[in-house]
């Protein structure tokens, strides 16, 4: 089997992150997702990945590179707009040959990995398609399926405004070469796009065999800012704690914290699950459950909880508590000691502050 990682769009939900930066590059417990990604489909024994890119192509290509810091091979497919998900997999035709292959949506996180499923596909080759679905709360967001009493897959809708079930595709599906029989027959929906919701509804509809697969763990969709805190603070539950970096002996680490090497805890507190990143330095401060600190990070005399911030930022003598909140790179939130005294900072586009 092969891999298929879609990596392209814009993030425009993720705003202004994104402006700078590959959705799919930005940190879960610091980590890319992306590369949580990349490592679920090798875990499942696929050391040949293929990649779906588009405007950050080059962001992507820097940071993943020819996957050997993985263990894989990694082929990029540039995909000259976001045609849809059923386009992705027509241009990738070249790279997936005849082969049958899992395609993962590159900005999605989910428990216990894909390696049952990648065993469940290989081991019933009858199967010409299997789909992961979820229960959620908001189907009419999602590619919604509805079954039949026997389990069998009769419909599938993208993004219905009155959905007929609450069981969504999450962007994980295992295809045989049918599918791009499938890709060429369906046309491009009012989006504008070839969905793949109706390219697996083709199949369907032509009597190939599309196994659904109900997942019972967690599963998020990291487009949004919401998402991203969420899916942070699920990932760092999971995470082995670990201490690698310099901790002085006044200050408080409590036994769900990871600090990466080359980090400096001087007179703070850090409660877990949180992890601190590389050559960051925390001074004089708490950071709180669910926080994600990435590398090069400055924080003195402030307090941050259920927060991501990012690498080469500053945050500095805040008299409140930050908490639920996105710190983009290079970000300085500061308050100046000497007078007049005032908070300051660097925000970007579409950026939100709140201040008490």
């Amino acid at each position: 089997m092969k891999g298929l990682i879609l990596s392209g769009g814009k993030g425009t939900r993720l705003y202004p992150l994104t402006y700078t930066r590959a959705k799919q590059l930005i940190p879960v417990a610091n980590k890319p997702v992306l590369f949580r990604v990349i490592e679920a489909i090798r875990d499942a024994g696929i050391s040949e990945i293929g990649i779906v890119i588009g405007d950050t192509g080059q962001q992507i290509r820097e940071a993943v590179g020819d996957g050997e810091q993985f263990g894989v091979q990694v082929h990029y497919i540039e995909q000259s707009a976001p045609l849809g998900l059923a386009h992705a997999v027509k241009i990738s035709r070249d790279f997936l040959g005849d082969d049958r292959f899992v395609m993962f949506l590159g900005d999605n996180v989910i428990q216990g990995g894909i390696s049952p499923l990648i065993a469940d596909f290989a081991h019933h080759h009858e199967w010409n398609c299997q789909i992961v679905l979820k229960e959620v709360a908001h189907p009419q967001q999602y590619g919604v399926a509805c079954l039949n009493e026997q389990g069998r897959i009769v419909q599938l809708i993208e993004k219905p405004q009155e959905p007929p079930s609450n069981l969504a595709l999450v962007g994980i599906y295992m295809f045989d070469p049918s599918i791009f029989e499938a890709a060429e027959a369906i046309k491009p929906s009012r989006r504008g796009e070839l969905e793949i919701t109706d390219a697996i509804q083709w199949l369907v509809k032509h009597n190939y065999v599309v196994f659904p697969h109900i997942h019972q763990g967690w599963w998020i969709d990291t487009g949004k800012a919401s998402d991203m805190l969420e899916a942070n603070s699920l990932v760092l539950e999971e995470l082995t704690p670990a201490i690698k970096g310099t901790v002085d002996t006044v200050s408080e680490i409590d036994s769900r914290v990871t600090i990466e090497e080359g980090a400096e805890i001087i007179h703070s507190v850090i409660r877990g699950p949180a992890i601190i990143g590389r050559n960051t330095r925390i001074v004089n401060s708490y950071v709180g459950p669910f926080s994600s600190i990435y590398h090069d990070v400055v924080i003195e005399n402030s307090e941050i909880e259920r927060s991501i911030v990012l690498e080469h930022s500053t945050i500095r003598n805040i008299p409140a508590r930050i908490q639920d909140s996105l710190i983009g790179r290079h970000a300085e939130v500061t308050l100046t000691v000497s007078l007049p005294k005032a908070i300051k900072m660097h925000l970007g586009d579409h950026s939100r502050l709140g201040l008490l």
